[in-house]
């Protein structure tokens, strides 16, 4: 884009070049021809009046004073006024000689113009400077009146008798011949401005359609909120780096997504933009800086000597994002960035692999307490065998291209042993037909908002299943999901969009993140969801954060009962006496109770004796793909 644009401008000033020199080169004829004309005219004004003077020397009388022979002899003056009316014309329009008296006026002696003529010893007021100046020196001169339309050049001369000048010849003249030069080379000058104008106004259209390319270009290679480069520059990028020149930092920002569920949307894009700025500030001109997606981004730094330097860039970054004091709306904030850093990407088969490993290597970090820098190069990434996890951005491309499927895993009523309802399970399919479980992607997308997206996408999955099927799936939410105004918005849409479908809909609250239930917010959209006819369970209950006093402020319809208290119930006397309470309680407030984990016909067989209404487990019915109704 820039080469081209240097090329327009090149051919531009070439042609502009071209097309100035031929204007100025007529403007210079032009001019140089009126001079030569001009020069024609003085020099036969300088003949008409070197002969005029030569006939009044040969008319005066032998040693008699020109004006006392003129005053005297007005035949003489007649006489040689004749003949110097022969010269004027158009062009000499004109013509006639003065002489200077005692108080240095000059005043008329003879004149030849055809009209307005002067009468002898008449007054004349002329530029005494330069008349005094001829008569002084005794020689001619030339002088433009440039101030008059009707007069162009005078043109004086001295007629000297005896060494003595005794009169001035003064030879007024004008023509239109340069003006009829301007008019002739007039046309030419206008089509020459005129293609100029045109190729003007032709460079002037390239360079606004180059600008507004290269602004669209730009816009579609900039993330518009930050001003960091995109994804799609990313693409671009990719297909033209050395990826050995470069090591690759990916940046996450720490709690982010409580940042967006309490201070807003609004505050986090500020956020957004001052960390991107902070950055920016950070890394050199070399350097490439991309927003990764939501709160993430990925920097090429370029290769240096050695490794500490690369490193220090990481731990510059951290450091001048810990030491920001983020203002918004009265509140300080003080936010923490997690970074990986792929120090060889060379070595992977491929840049994705590169990427993908830095992406690792931020979880380590994020996993190890967040606020620092991990790089490949200690022994971090050994950990991360223990358990699989893929990244981000490959659960962002899932959720892009539709792999983000549901599982469903039966809930049996215990008594007649007969499918109640499915409790819907996230998973992504792979380009390759396999499944990769939910331990392996969703650690490292919470707290992020590729967790919103991927939410937002479940729920849509089950809205479908229900219509589809006419039976009751639950979906599980955590406290974020609830007081997420996207999130919600978009439970409350669908459940106005499909009333008669409400009741199908169960709310499981995950019990691995503390609820707050003296928030007013989550209680509130809580119970505006079981007003539109949503069951609302508490999942793991037994385990965790799990309390009696939930029961207190949150509209519960079911108690799943944690796992860990289930599995060993058939043998196990703590785990039925913890059962029985949570039975006693549920069966006061009339609230369902589902076992999880079932995993043997002997669970099954005490969780029927306690009077446990739901039971769910391997035993049972495993998580399927498709929904399907059987005993």
């Amino acid at each position: 884009m820039k080469n081209l644009a240097k090329i327009y401008f090149f051919i531009f000033i070439l042609i502009a070049v071209g097309i100035g020199y031929l204007y100025f080169s007529l403007q210079h004829t032009t001019q140089k021809l009126s001079a030569n004309v001009n020069r024609l005219f003085i020099q036969q004004a300088d003949e008409f009046a070197k002969n005029i003077s030569r006939e009044i020397i040969q008319q005066l009388p032998q040693d008699e004073n020109f004006f006392d022979a003129l005053f005297e002899g007005e035949y003489l003056r007649e006489e040689l006024e004749r003949e110097i009316s022969l010269i004027a014309t158009g062009t000499y329009k004109y013509v006639f000689v003065l002489y200077r008296d005692e108080t240095g006026t000059y005043r008329y002696l003879l004149d030849g113009s055809k009209k307005e003529k002067g009468e002898f010893g008449e007054k004349l007021h002329v530029n005494k400077k330069i008349w005094d100046q001829v008569w002084k020196n005794a020689c001619s001169h030339v002088f433009y009146h440039k101030q008059l339309e009707t007069l162009w050049v005078t043109y004086l001369y001295p007629v000297v008798i005896h060494g003595k000048t005794q009169a001035i010849i003064a030879i007024d003249f004008s023509n239109n011949i340069e003006k009829q030069i301007h008019a002739a080379l007039l046309p030419l000058k206008t089509i020459l401005f005129s293609i100029f104008a045109a190729i003007f106004f032709m460079f002037i259209v390239i360079l606004l359609q180059l600008y507004f390319t290269y602004k669209t270009k730009r816009e579609n290679l900039t993330d518009p909120l930050t001003g960091a480069y995109n994804r799609n520059y990313l693409r671009e990028f990719l297909n033209n780096v050395q990826i050995e020149n470069y090591k690759i930092l990916m940046v996450d920002i720490d709690h982010f997504k409580q940042v967006n569920d309490t201070y807003g949307h609004q505050t986090g894009d500020k956020i957004l933009q001052e960390v991107a700025k902070i950055i920016k500030n950070t890394i050199r001109d070399e350097d490439r800086l991309i927003r990764f997606g939501g709160e993430e981004f990925i920097i090429f730094i370029k290769k240096s000597s050695g490794l500490a330097s690369e490193c220090k860039v990481a731990q510059r970054i951290r450091e001048n994002i810990a030491a920001t004091n983020f203002h918004y709306n009265n509140q300080d904030l003080r936010i923490t960035a997690s970074i990986g850093v792929t120090c060889r990407p060379q070595t992977f088969k491929t840049v994705s692999d590169a990427i993908k490993h830095a992406d690792e290597m931020l979880y380590v970090a994020k996993r190890d307490g967040r606020n620092q820098v991990v790089l490949d190069v200690t022994d971090t990434q050994k950990e991360t065998g223990k358990q699989k996890l893929i990244p981000v951005y490959e659960v962002q491309e899932a959720i892009e291209e539709g792999r983000v499927v549901c599982y469903y895993q039966p809930i049996f009523h215990i008594k007649s042993r007969k499918i109640h309802k499915y409790e819907a399970l996230v998973r992504i399919q792979n380009r390759d037909g396999s499944i990769t479980p939910p331990m392996e992607f969703l650690p490292v997308v919470m707290h992020t908002n590729i967790y919103n997206l991927l939410t937002k996408t479940i729920l849509g999955i089950v809205f479908e299943k229900i219509k589809e099927n006419r039976v009751s799936i639950s979906i599980n939410l955590n406290f974020s999901d609830i007081i997420d105004k996207n999130i919600f918005s978009l439970i409350l849409n669908e459940l106005e969009q499909n009333k008669e479908y409400a009741h199908w809909l169960i709310i499981e609250l995950l019990e691995y993140e503390p609820l707050d239930n003296s928030s007013e917010i989550f209680v509130k959209n809580l119970r505006m969801m079981k007003a539109c006819g949503v069951k609302i369970a508490i999942d793991d209950f037994g385990s965790g954060f799990a309390n009696y006093t939930l029961f207190q402020s949150l509209p519960i319809d079911i108690v799943k009962i944690d796992a860990s208290i289930i599995k060993n119930i058939d043998k196990s006397n703590i785990s039925k006496s913890i059962t029985k309470s949570i039975l006693t309680l549920t069966n006061a407030l009339s609230i369902e109770t589902v076992a999880e984990f079932v995993h043997s016909q002997s669970v099954l067989k005490t969780l029927e004796d306690m009077d446990v209404d739901y039971a769910q487990g391997y035993y049972l019915g495993k998580p399927e793909a498709t929904i399907s109704s059987f005993e």
